[in-house]
């Protein structure tokens, strides 16, 4: 009998190693073709943990589409403009399209707002986001300049918009906003999170939530951010 359960544990294990090569092979951030960053003032940063896997910020795309910025990824990547800052008490707000739901990745990826700012362009930079899928779920991350959470990955909301299906639009948006000693992010007009500013300010979190403001997105997504603006509390 026991032979019999090591046997069907093997082949369990065998059968495994390829399915989950075939997911990690899939999930794969690619490379955007004519790729880099096109609008004038802004810049941007991959993920550290993209570039040791040879990403580079060429890799993903930012231009102009009229008054909208077009953002294709591409490694998971954090754009701005050195002169958008914000400090004391704020909120940071735009409007995310995802006008193809899913068409450039097998399941949903997310995408938002960052704040604080800190050492930007750098190893050292530090920045907390929040952001959307197009499935009803958001994600609160920090980078101190190592990654830390604020709520679990994908959390559900019904605040948040689903798109009907894959290859459908959908719309996101999304306010962080830094008031007293609290830190929120808002969703279509509803909070989704408030933590005191000592959960996302301190060691291993960001250096302040003075900064500059900007926009993030996963790898192997596409979309467009309108209203990108700054309104003093």
């Amino acid at each position: 009998m026991r032979k019999t359960y090591s046997l069907i544990l093997i082949s369990a294990i065998i059968l495994a190693v390829p399915m989950l090569a075939a997911f990690q092979q899939s999930d794969a951030s690619r490379s955007v073709a004519g790729g880099g960053i096109s609008v004038p003032g802004w810049s941007g940063q991959i993920d550290a943990s993209e570039a040791a896997k040879g990403s580079k910020l060429e890799d993903a795309k930012l231009s102009k589409d009229g008054d909208k910025l077009h953002i294709t990824t591409g490694p998971a990547v954090a754009y701005w403009n050195s002169k958008n800052t914000a400090k004391g008490n704020y909120t940071v707000k735009a409007t995310f399209n995802e006008p193809n739901f899913m068409n450039l990745n097998d399941h949903p990826h997310p995408y938002g707002i960052f704040i604080g700012g800190n050492d930007m362009g750098t190893d050292k930079q530090t920045y907390f986001y929040c952001s959307a899928y197009g499935s009803g779920k958001f994600i609160a991350r920090g980078f101190g300049p190592s990654p830390f959470k604020l709520n679990e990955r994908g959390t559900p909301t019904d605040a948040v918009h689903k798109a009907p299906a894959k290859g459908e639009p959908v719309t996101q948006d999304i306010a962080v906003s830094v008031a007293g000693d609290k830190v929120s992010c808002s969703i279509n007009g509803t909070v989704v999170g408030t933590w005191p500013k000592t959960d996302v300010v301190g060691d291993g979190k960001i250096k302040s939530t003075d900064g500059i403001y900007g926009i993030r997105y996963s790898h192997n997504t596409e979309g467009f951010v309108t209203g990108l603006t700054m309104t003093k509390q």
